[in-house]
């Protein structure tokens, strides 16, 4: 089947144009290596005048490029869907830590549900915002509620992974198999290195980290909150003394950073 597109431009079918690529908002670019990729690809030639991680403000051109009438169709189909979505994870990675204000490190894990082949992109979107997307850069094992439901407990998951020399132990608490204080002692008894209080609750986060303090383990071990926290939350939940937030939706979910292709006459 014919690509209309190839009708529509039979006349100027190879006529060079150029365009400018300009964001219709503010924020933090991302997605450059993959946008160069994709030109590369479809044969267009493209410039961009700023680097991974920088800001673009709106309406201001931040590059150019170079390409015939169906290449400059399919950039706008290509190249600024991709900017666009990484753009706008990186933007709202830079919005969450900008609010914590350095009370808290921002982590959002949640690439790991993203589609293998935007993997990447999203995770080197995350870290030019200013954000992780790992609760520790040490290698780690993480137990969640499954590997602890396998394994018959708390105790039992760290028992299995007690020989891992070298690696945090990283144990969710949700108060699924018993209290929060429970699960917490529990976990700090065999080895845990980060809590992390998965459950959007307050009340379950100064709950472990009261339990923690009871038991005088407050310099040996993190703690990270997790749970459909939203950017608006942020400033309130600093306060509460977690070394560590952890988002998922509003910043991989994030809304585009649109971009525009202006042809330049």
């Amino acid at each position: 089947m014919q690509d209309i597109r190839d009708f529509i431009f039979r006349d100027i079918i190879d006529k060079q144009f150029r365009a400018a690529l300009i964001p219709e908002r503010t924020g933090c670019l991302s997605g450059v290596v993959e946008a160069q990729r994709i030109a590369d690809e479809i044969g267009v030639q493209l410039s961009l005048c700023l680097r991974e991680g920088e800001t673009v403000t709106a309406g201001t051109v931040i590059g150019e490029l170079v390409a015939t009438p169906k290449q400059i169709a399919l950039a706008e189909e290509k190249i600024i869907g991709s900017l666009a979505k990484f753009s706008g994870i990186a933007t709202a990675a830079q919005r969450a830590v900008m609010l914590a204000e350095g009370k808290t490190r921002i982590v959002s894990g949640s690439w790991k549900k993203m589609p293998p082949a935007i993997k990447d992109g999203v995770r080197a979107a995350i870290v030019s915002g200013g954000a992780t997307f790992r609760i520790t850069n040490q290698p780690m094992v993480y137990l969640d509620k499954n590997y602890i439901s396998m394994l018959g407990s708390i105790s039992a998951a760290l028992t299995a992974v007690k020989e891992c020399n070298g690696f945090v132990k990283v144990v969710q608490i949700k108060g699924k198999f018993s209290s929060i204080e429970e699960e917490t002692t529990e976990a700090l008894k065999n080895g845990c290195g980060i809590l992390m209080v998965d459950t959007g609750r307050l009340d379950d986060l100064v709950r472990c980290a009261n339990t923690v303090n009871d038991l005088g383990k407050r310099t040996q071990v993190e703690i990270a909150f997790a749970g459909g926290v939203r950017l608006a939350q942020i400033p309130e939940l600093t306060r509460y003394g977690m070394d560590m937030l952890c988002i998922g939706k509003e910043i991989v979910d994030a809304t585009l950073l649109d971009m525009r292709l202006d042809v330049l006459r």
